[in-house]
């Protein structure tokens, strides 16, 4: 919940950000001048970019966040059997055994997006969040299926 909270906020305060550019960019290309014009420009395509990631990362977060809980209401989420040390660090030789059985089911049953799912969390585990995002994003991909929407429904058309 701490996470949702400090996300929400952060997305208000850089929408916040986002508006004061548009503002500036906008008198930086009403001057007339070259220069502050093409400022203003590149002001408001970084806007654009800044909140395009903003949104994929917000709707990433949605979609995994569904995952969790079809999986939980299945009964399949991983169950965390990660030995720590006393200060809450995780393992590294348990997070490499969590991972290799990960692996051997999602290469077992590459179509499952159950299993690349629980792939996903053997990675973030073992601190490889890029891997684990690339793994969350095809689990997203294999629930969703051709034909299917972002909340797995079928599409109309």
């Amino acid at each position: 919940m701490i996470a949702k909270i400090t996300y929400f906020g952060v997305s208000i305060c850089l929408l916040l950000g986002f508006l004061v550019i548009v503002v500036i960019g906008g008198q930086l290309m009403a001057t007339g001048n070259g220069l502050a014009i093409g400022m203003g420009v590149a002001a408001e395509v970084l806007v654009v970019l800044g909140a395009w990631f903003l949104w994929k990362t917000y709707r990433f977060g949605r979609r995994s966040a569904a995952l969790a809980r079809a999986l939980e209401a299945e009964g399949g989420l991983p169950v965390d059997e990660l030995k720590r040390s006393a200060g809450g660090r995780i393992d590294r030789d348990s997070a490499d055994a969590v991972f290799a059985r990960r692996q051997a089911e999602t290469e077992r049953t590459p179509e499952d997006w159950r299993a690349w799912f629980r792939l996903a969390v053997a990675y973030a585990d073992a601190r490889d969040t890029p891997r684990a995002r690339k793994a969350m994003q095809h689990a997203i991909k294999l629930h969703d299926g051709p034909g299917r929407g972002a909340r797995g429904a079928p599409t109309a058309g």
